[in-house]
C-alpha cells in the first residue's frame, strides 16, 4: 500500500492521529494486526528480494563494504526469519496495562503506576532492513505508531517492506499510517525526523558510531542511546583451553558484521603459553587477521602489529586485537579505557575472579564463560529487538517491548481534596 502523505511534516501528523488508535488495540487485536504483518511478509517474500537485489547491487556498485552488505543482504531464508520474529514478537505478553506500582494514600486516593505507550516511536538506522520489521512489529504489539528512516543503502528493500507491512494493517482495520517511512526525503528527513518535538515521542538511531553521534547531538526528540560494539573477552589465568578458544571463535567468526561479535580479546600472561598457540591457529584457520601487541605477535607470524588505534577499533569483520595482560587489574583498566560499555565476557575457572568482574566492568552486559553472541533481543527472549542501548537512562542493554513503554499514575478517589 503506497505512502497517502506527501510532506514530511503531513506524514508525521498521520503518525501521531494513527498512534491514539493503536495504543487502544487490545492484546488479541495486536496480535492479530502482527500476525497478518507476518502471513504478508511471507507472502511477498519474492517481491521483498528482488528489491533487495537492487539494492545489494548499488551497495556493491558502492563499494560500501563486506560487513554492511552482509547486513543489507536479504534472501528467502532471511525473509522468512523477519517473519518468523513478527510471529515471535505477537505471542509475546502485551506490555501495555502492565501495573508496575500500587498504593493506597491516608485519606484512600488509590494510586496505580501502569506502563503506556509512548505514542510515536521514530528510528533511523543504516543498511539494516531486518530493523525495520524488528522495530515496527516491537512498537506496534506495545501500542505505538513508527516512523522509519532506514537509509539510502537499503532503500528499495525498506519501501518493499513498509508497502507489505501497511496493507497487513489495512487489512486487519488498522491506520496504515500507524507505519510511516520518511526514506524518499534522504537527509531531509532524517533531519525533520531528528527535530519533530512533540510529533515523535523516542528516537532509537541504529548504525555506525557516525551516525548514533549525530542523532544524540542533533536531535531534539528525546534519544536512546544504542552504541557501537567495541567488546572484549578476557581469558583469565584458569581459563579452560577448549572454552577460551570456542568461545572466541564463536564470538568472532559466527557473525562478524554485528555490533555484539568481539573485538579484542585480552589473556593473562599466566594463560599465555597455554592458550596462545592453539587459540591462534585456530583464528588463522577461521579467516581471521589478528592484530597483535609484541607478546602475542611472538606466538604466530601470522599476527600483525596492533596499533593504539586497534584497542579502540569496531571492526565489523574477520580482524581482531589480541593483547597480553599482566593480570586481572590491567584487564579491567584496558577495559575501562576502550569499551564502548556494550558487552564484555571473561572465561575463567576462578569464582572470584569471575565476580569481580561482573562486579567491575561498566557495560550493557557483562558474562562470564559464554559468548558475546547473546547480546541480542531475540536469544534474550524478547522475540526481536529494538536495539541495544548502552545509555544508562530508561533503558539498557537488548531493548524489547518493555522499553518501548512509558508510565502514568492513575489514582481513583471519593471526593478527596489536599488540606
Amino acid at each position: 500500500m503506497t505512502l497517502t502523505a506527501v510532506s514530511v511534516d503531513e506524514r508525521l501528523r498521520l503518525a501521531k492521529d494513527a498512534a491514539r488508535q493503536v495504543g487502544l488495540l487490545d492484546s488479541a487485536a495486536k496480535t492479530a494486526m502482527l500476525r497478518a504483518i507476518a502471513d504478508a511478509i511471507d507472502a511477498s517474500s519474492d517481491a521483498i528480494v528482488a528489491a533487495n537485489a537492487d539494492d545489494l547491487e548499488s551497495g556493491r556498485a558502492a563499494d560500501i563494504g563486506d560487513a554492511l552488505l552482509d547486513r543489507l543482504r536479504l534472501d528467502a531464508g532471511r525473509v522468512a526469519s523477519l517473519a518468523a520474529a513478527v510471529r515471535d514478537v505477537a505471542d509475546l505478553p502485551d506490555p501495555v496495562g502492565r501495573v508496575l506500582d500500587r498504593r493506597t494514600l491516608p485519606n484512600g486516593l488509590a494510586l496505580e503506576k501502569v506502563a503506556v505507550p509512548f505514542g510515536v516511536v521514530g528510528s533511523i538506522y543504516e543498511a539494516r532492513p531486518n530493523v525495520t520489521v524488528d522495530i515496527a512489529a516491537l512498537a506496534l504489539r506495545s501500542g505505538n505508531a513508527v516512523v522509519l528512516r532506514g537509509g539510502s543503502a537499503a532503500q528499495h528493500s525498506n519501501a518493499a517492506l513498509v508497502e507489505v507491512m501497511r496493507g497487513a494493517l489495512k487489512s486487519q482495520g488498522v491506520s496504515p499510517e500507524a507505519i510511516q517511512t520518511v526514506d524518499d526525503f534522504g537527509r531531509d528527513g532524517a533531519r525533520a525526523l531528528m527535530n519533530a518535538r512533540g510529533l515523535v515521542d523516542v528516537l532509537v538511531p541504529r548504525g555506525s558510531a557516525g551516525l548514533i553521534e549525530t542523532v544524540v547531538t542533533q536531535s531534539t526528540v528525546p534519544v536512546i542511546e544504542t552504541g557501537a560494539g567495541v567488546v572484549h573477552v578476557y581469558l583469565d589465568a584458569t581459563a579452560r583451553a577448549d572454552w577460551a578458544r570456542d568461545i572466541v571463535l564463536n564470538a568472532k567468526t559466527q557473525r562478524p558484521s554485528v555490533c555484539n561479535a568481539v573485538e579484542t580479546v585480552l589473556v593473562h600472561r599466566d594463560a599465555a603459553d597455554r592458550l596462545l598457540p592453539e587459540l591462534l591457529g585456530s583464528l588463522a584457520a577461521a579467516g581471521v587477521r589478528v592484530h597483535g601487541d609484541e607478546t602475542a605477535a611472538g606466538y604466530d607470524p601470522r599476527v600483525v602489529a596492533a596499533t593504539e588505534d586497534d584497542w579502540a577499533t569496531e571492526y565489523l569483520s574477520l580482524d581482531l586485537a589480541v593483547r597480553v595482560v599482566d593480570d586481572l587489574d590491567t584487564a579491567l583498566e584496558h577495559i575501562r579505557r576502550y569499551s564502548t560499555h556494550h558487552t564484555e565476557s571473561i572465561i575463567t575457572d576462578d569464582d572470584a575472579a569471575a565476580a569481580r568482574f561482573l562486579a567491575e566492568v561498566d557495560s550493557a552486559v557483562v558474562l562470564v564463560n559464554a559468548s558475546t553472541r547473546f547480546t541480542d533481543g531475540g536469544e534474550f527472549g524478547f522475540g526481536a529487538e529494538v536495539g541495544i542501548s548502552t545509555q544508562k537512562l530508561h533503558a539498557r542493554g537488548p531493548m524489547g517491548l518493555a522499553e518501548l513503554t512509558s508510565t502514568k499514575w492513575l489514582g481513583r478517589g471519593d471526593g478527596q481534596v489536599r488540606a
